[in-house]
């Protein structure tokens, strides 16, 4: 009788085990597919290929194979400036210096993100473990996971790899957005008459000149100047969705430079200084793409203006900042 419980005891414990065991799997099945059904619907869409030659080794392994870098071993988990973390694939604002903490876990800690869009949330079953893994949004790239073991209130902790983050102290940071603003990117031409013109418009809180579109990290000038980073020179506007409309500074974009020119802009030739829009999203997406339809009736040659998702915005040098403002004059020859 004893011997006939302990077999009934040891078929359920085994019958148990493989239930249990092919549930871990669908799960895990889950989230993988969960991972693949997001894959190209992020406003920044890259191939792998373009992903691996613009990151370097360490942080293409992170942030677009799921990796983990070493506890306490993070440029980041001990800083604790003011400033802002984005993230180092693209470019977006992730997490602010003042939800930062120290955890004591080895890894870069956060009790929340700077938006409830900023990062997205997809299950994670590898290594045996249960876990929520974080995103970026913008991207996709891998940058960690939350747990519920944060301090109160949220009670949340948002566990980054510092290779996925790149860190902006707030005294150097001119693209902290004010709260409720709005950015808006554009190239067309010489960033300086750019920029001198969208920073007269109402609304427009601040400006910034810079490159983006190309596969180069950190470029300088002198290198976007070789036409062979793939970089325009751009202009980032922040500006306040109360006080203008993002479709009113797509149609003043098309009013300052002529759009029919074909990596130019008066002298200046080259890829650098072609025409495009970086949409951040698919709302500015839907209203560029009606803008530029509606204007091509007025012009007898085709719009060349890209509309693109936007990528990873780099600063221009201190002096490209308001040059047209430092030097008094007016504007270039836009």
């Amino acid at each position: 009788m004893r011997a006939q419980k302990y077999s009934l005891k040891l078929l359920l414990f085994f019958t148990g085990f493989v239930i249990m065991t092919m549930l871990f799997a669908a799960e895990k099945g889950d989230g993988k597919k969960e991972a693949e059904k997001m894959k190209g619907k992020y406003p920044v869409t890259k191939t792998e290929e373009q992903w691996k030659q613009e990151l370097p080794e360490l942080n293409y392994k992170i942030l677009r194979e799921g990796g983990t870098e070493r506890a306490f071993t993070g440029i980041y988990t001990d800083e604790f400036d003011k400033g802002l973390y984005r993230c180092f694939a693209c470019g977006a604002p992730l997490f602010r210096s003042d939800t930062k903490y120290d955890h004591g876990c080895g890894w870069p800690s956060f009790t929340k993100p700077v938006s409830d869009n900023a990062v997205i949330y997809l299950p994670d079953y590898s290594y045996g473990m249960s876990r929520t893994e974080i995103r970026c949004a913008n991207c996709g790239s891998h940058l960690g996971h939350v747990f519920d073991d944060g301090p109160e209130p949220e009670g949340k902790r948002y566990c980054i790899n510092s290779a996925s983050l790149q860190f902006i102290p707030e005294k150097e940071d001119k693209n902290m957005k004010k709260e409720g603003s709005t950015t808006a990117i554009f190239a067309a031409g010489c960033f300086w008459g750019v920029e001198y013109k969208f920073s007269k418009e109402e609304g427009v809180i601040s400006t910034d000149v810079g490159y983006t579109g190309g596969t180069v990290i950190n470029p300088s000038y002198q290198l976007v100047c070789t036409d062979m980073t793939g970089h325009a020179e751009a202009v980032k506007v922040e500006f306040d969705p109360a006080k203008t409309t993002y479709e009113k500074l797509v149609r003043f974009f098309f009013e300052i430079h002529d759009p029919t020119q074909v990596n130019r802009q008066g002298p200046d030739t080259g890829t650098q200084y072609r025409t495009a829009i970086f949409y951040t999203d698919e709302s500015q997406k839907t209203i560029a793409e009606k803008i530029k339809k509606e204007l091509q009736k007025k012009y007898d040659l085709p719009i060349a203006t890209e509309i693109v998702p936007a990528g990873k915005f780099y600063m221009a040098e201190e002096y490209h900042q308001e040059y047209i403002k430092k030097k008094g004059g007016e504007s270039c020859h836009l």
